[in-house]
């Protein structure tokens, strides 16, 4: 059985992504076919809009299967990753800026490349059960896929606890952070993506939501602004540390856990992102510059091999919090010059002129 089923249903571009058992991971053949699909169906006048939604009753898509940039990371062949994660943030790219609605069906898991696949659609679908997180931090990577241009625009400083603990959201939380859009009865979406396949109308999806039971982000809000507004990630432990609450006391237990140079690498590309004019390509270039990078550099194999291969949950972490220095962080997340990230239209356009 194929891992992705890509067809057209009615006035609908349908993906869907077939690989329940493995919590629809995206692999990169996975990805491939998504774009090459999203390109074909952009000025094909019968496909008004996409619907992207997973097998299974546990994940819309728990991330990237990592297997392979792991096997070829630890053997030296970097080149593999690389072109996995351009190719990869290419496809985000599109998702973003595509010309019809894409609407996402993001029910269970949706982390890592989940994110980067349904929370750059346009309508996007959460349910009782979705649960969405950035995870990367506890792998040694950034959040990635476009991830930090999401967490960016998030309200105060819920972005920067998002990115820096991998907390998961549910349906309210999600909404609130602003990686869903409505909130729709789960036991009605059959009923709804048929009505989006016979349609093409994505104003069905708006009329069908409801309110979503609520999520403990909003109760946190405070808490959370007062804390991660710290310059550093230093002042932001010491701050959690010194507070008296259990959440301040889970929080910091997560930021001990996790790379300390993935956190102070995600602290600054978001600070960075708030800057005016910046957009979702901004992140993904920036993104790219840690990932084209990571696998010499950075925690990333270590975090893999410790979460996933061996499965110890000790990491050792190249740095404590308090001594990730700031060229390191700054030379993670500088521009590759003529490996840096191009998008397919960019380049196309650069051959025309």
């Amino acid at each position: 059985m194929s891992d992705i089923h890509i067809r057209t249903a009615g006035r609908a571009g349908r993906i869907t992504l077939t690989r329940p058992k493995a919590l629809n991971a995206l692999n990169y053949d996975m990805c491939l076919k998504v774009d090459a699909a999203l390109k074909a169906w952009a000025d094909d006048p019968q496909v008004a809009l996409v619907v992207i939604d997973g097998e299974g009753e546990r994940a819309f898509c728990a991330g990237g299967d990592i297997a392979e940039v792991y096997a070829t990371g630890k053997a030296g062949d970097y080149a593999y990753s690389r072109r996995f994660w351009h190719d990869e943030y290419n496809m985000n790219a599109r998702i973003a800026g595509y010309p019809k609605p894409v609407a996402s069906f993001l029910h269970g898991f949706t982390m890592g490349g989940g994110v980067g696949l349904g929370c750059h659609a346009s309508h996007r679908v959460v349910g009782e059960t979705s649960q969405i997180a950035m995870p990367e931090c506890g792998i040694g990577l950034l959040p990635d896929v476009g991830g930090t241009w999401l967490l960016s625009r998030a309200p105060g400083r819920l972005g920067d606890y998002l990115g820096l603990t991998g907390a998961r959201m549910g349906p309210a939380d999600a909404l609130l952070a602003g990686f869903a859009d409505h909130f729709v009865p789960q036991e009605t979406w059959p009923t709804l993506i048929a009505r989006l396949e016979e349609t093409g109308d994505a104003d069905l999806i708006g009329a069908a939501a409801a309110a979503p039971p609520p999520g403990p982000l909003a109760g946190a809000r405070a808490e959370i602004d007062r804390h991660f507004a710290q310059p550093d990630m230093s002042r932001i432990l010491a701050a959690l540390t010194a507070a008296v609450s259990d959440f301040a006391a889970a929080t910091a237990k997560t930021l001990t856990r996790n790379s300390p140079l993935a956190m102070a690498c995600t602290l600054e590309a978001l600070r960075r992102l708030r800057a005016d004019g910046t957009s979702v390509r901004d992140a993904l270039r920036q993104e790219y510059r840690f990932t084209w990078r990571a696998l010499e550099q950075s925690d990333f194999l270590e975090g893999i091999r410790a979460a996933i291969i061996d499965k110890d949950r000790t990491p050792a972490w190249r740095d404590s919090i308090g001594n990730v220095r700031a060229e390191t962080v700054t030379g993670m997340l500088a521009p590759l010059g003529a490996d840096e990230l191009v998008f397919e239209d960019e380049a196309q356009r650069e051959e025309r002129a």
